[in-house]
Formats: C-alpha cells, structure tokens, sequence
C-alpha cells in the first residue's frame, strides 16, 4: 500500500474512534440527564411531603437573629436543614437504593442528604461529560471532517462560549426598557 494511503486510513481511523468517544459520551450524557431528572422529581416529593421549599426554611443567620431577640437558656445557633425544616427528620422513609432489588427504611434526613449528595455528582459529571464532547468536537472540527456541514469556524466560536453575562449589554438593555 502506498504511503500516502497508509496515512489517510490511519487518520480516517483516528477520527472515526474520536467519533465513536464523543457518541458515547453524549449517551452517558443522556443517561446522567434521567438519572438528574429523577434525582430532581424524588427531592421535589420530599420537599412537598416536609412541607418546604428550597426558600421557605428560613437562613441560619434568620433563625441566630429570631433567638437572639428571645433570648432564654438556648442554645445560640440551631441547625436548620432547608429540605427537612420543621419535619421530623427521624422519621422512616423508604428508599430503593441503585442497584439493589429491595426498599430500605431510612431517616428522612438521612434520604434527602443522600439524593442531595447525588444530585451534586449528577451535575459534576454532565458538566465533565458536556466539556469532554465540546473539546472532541472541537478537534473533530479542526481536523475537517465537519467542513462541509460546518465551518471550523463557527465550531470553534461555539466551543468558546461561556455562560458569562456581557455586564456592558446588559446595562444598555436595562436603560432602553
């Protein structure tokens, strides 16, 4: 085989493995999306059935300051979990843990801090996976396969973008309205 053809095969081969990464990526990206979205929907049910919202728990400093104002032989500082809020945290509450075929009753507490600490993983890995498919997407790009659908250019401008408000059009705007 000819050398030039040994080298294109060899970087058709290249970018058809980059290819197949970045497919896989997005259909982990997929899966960690319906796992969020669940994670989402179970802490919205705990939140209702505590009868909270993420903003109804009133901050620590508000409930230091309420104390303070009725001073007795409290302590200062009471810990005030938003999820739970004036919940009983010691009750049971079932829950089905990934992987496993059985239900476990756990405090309330204890299964929302869980879910709550899952959610947080969710969302670091999608970031990590968004990221991931955005840089081989970008060197996919830069290696032409996309020219014909879209230029290396406008690839390049989309990977760049960052969800940083422009501070200076903003303020035009809120002056023209």
């Amino acid at each position: 085989m000819d050398e030039s053809m040994k080298q294109l095969q060899q970087g058709l081969t290249e970018i058809e493995i980059e290819a197949e990464n970045v497919l896989l990526a997005r259909h982990q990206l997929v899966e960690i999306d319906r796992m969020r979205n669940g994670n989402r929907e179970v802490l919205t049910a705990l939140r209702k059935r505590a009868r909270t919202t993420k903003t109804s728990v009133p901050s620590p400093f508000e409930s230091i300051m309420k104390e303070i104002e009725h001073l007795e032989s409290r302590p200062l500082v009471k810990e005030a979990c938003a999820t739970c809020g004036k919940h009983d945290s010691r009750e049971d509450t079932w829950m089905m843990f990934p992987g496993t075929d059985g239900f476990a009753r756990i405090p309330f507490h204890a299964a929302h801090s869980i879910l709550e600490k899952d959610q947080e993983r969710l969302d670091y890995d999608a970031k990590k996976l968004q990221s991931y498919v955005k840089e081989k997407s970008f060197l996919i790009s830069e290696k032409g396969v996309l020219a014909d659908k879209i230029s290396p250019g406008i690839v390049r401008s989309l990977v760049v973008l960052t969800d940083k408000p422009n501070v200076e059009e903003f303020a035009e705007l809120s002056q023209l309205g």
